[in-house]
């Protein structure tokens, strides 16, 4: 068996993923897209907006985060939680970050946005030491986490990885009851069996998927539906106490009535965590995130961060040329 780290294996963190996805809200073009629409219509807005070089830029969140205002969670205010100063990262000699630099706020949801290979998703595996499991890679500057630099080699990983957890784009529960998936973790760091029983009922109450699987904790986890197995994924993470909580596209393989439930469960889950979600899709990033950075490579620069500031001004208010053209469409 694959060596456990805290609340995940390691087999769990090369595991392939599929692209693509569901996605929910208003259309580009202002209209109503329901529930049971696919990612396909609001792709065809993207291409069709695209292909219009007089289409105005996104000028009103609303038209992206449809009746959701993640304005009314957002904190000017608040704490910096991680402070990322100057980071670059290499798989081998190729350079994948280059000079990356912000402040991820407490308890507020971080959203990274950008084209495919732009690096986000590398990014986000930094913050765990997670790009330490590929033989090769190096990384350079610093990354602040409560007065510790996360990238020092004293750093313990192990721990590390249970105070900032992840999920990843594809469920991956393990191939035990519902129960024992959420009490592995707390079983490697000793916990009582009483402890244990009252920790999974709460962490299966955050993750909003409590009522629905109480009567079959015993069952295999493997039987539920793609949205429940990615909620267990999030109760697993909540069970070992994170207080970050990252997620790579968590609803990228999950219809839209699913895909719902998990942004709900985000917005719910940032009143006590600090939450950072790389998306492909916008209107998901306008519903869910206070905060929002745009990431982009050019052929000469890698991953670079172009931009980075409240979500409310990334989408109305864009201070770069690249970020206005990649939120109203124009590439991407």
């Amino acid at each position: 068996m694959a060596e456990y780290k805290g609340g995940l294996m390691e087999t769990d963190f090369n595991r392939s993923q599929p692209p693509g996805g569901a996605r929910l809200g208003k259309s580009l073009s202002g209209g109503q897209v329901t529930r049971s629409e696919s990612a396909t219509n609001i792709s065809n807005n993207l291409t069709s907006r695209s292909s219009d070089s007089s289409t105005e830029p996104v000028t009103s969140l609303n038209e992206y985060a449809g009746e959701v205002d993640p304005r009314k969670h957002l904190n000017l205010e608040a704490p910096t939680k991680i402070d990322i100063r100057h980071l670059n990262f290499y798989y081998g000699s190729k350079q994948a970050l280059t000079d990356v630099s912000l402040a991820i706020r407490e308890r507020q949801v971080t959203a990274l946005i950008g084209p495919s290979g732009c690096g986000k998703t590398t990014f986000l595996r930094t913050l765990n030491r997670m790009n330490d499991l590929i033989p090769g890679t190096r990384t350079e500057g610093e990354a602040i986490f409560e007065g510790e630099n996360i990238y020092d080699k004293s750093v313990d990983v192990v721990l590390l990885r249970q105070r900032i957890g992840m999920v990843f784009q594809r469920a991956n529960p393990f191939p035990k009851s519902i129960f024992e998936n959420i009490a592995y973790g707390l079983r490697v760091q000793g916990k009582s069996q009483r402890q244990i029983k009252e920790m999974v009922e709460e962490s299966l109450r955050r993750a909003a998927i409590w009522d629905e699987v109480k009567d079959r904790l015993n069952t295999s986890a493997l039987g539920l539906s793609g949205g429940q197995q990615q909620r267990i994924c999030i109760a697993r993470a909540l069970a070992v106490k994170p207080e970050v909580l990252l997620m790579d596209e968590p609803c990228s393989a999950l219809d839209p009535i699913a895909t719902l439930k998990i942004e709900e469960l985000i917005t719910e889950l940032s009143q006590d965590y600090t939450i950072v979600i790389v998306t492909h899709n916008m209107q998901q990033a306008a519903r869910v995130s206070q905060y929002t950075g745009f990431f982009l490579s050019h052929e000469t620069v890698k991953g670079q961060l172009i931009e980075y500031g409240p979500t409310v001004d990334i989408f109305e208010r864009p201070k770069k040329k690249e970020t206005e053209d990649y939120i109203s469409g124009r590439f991407g």
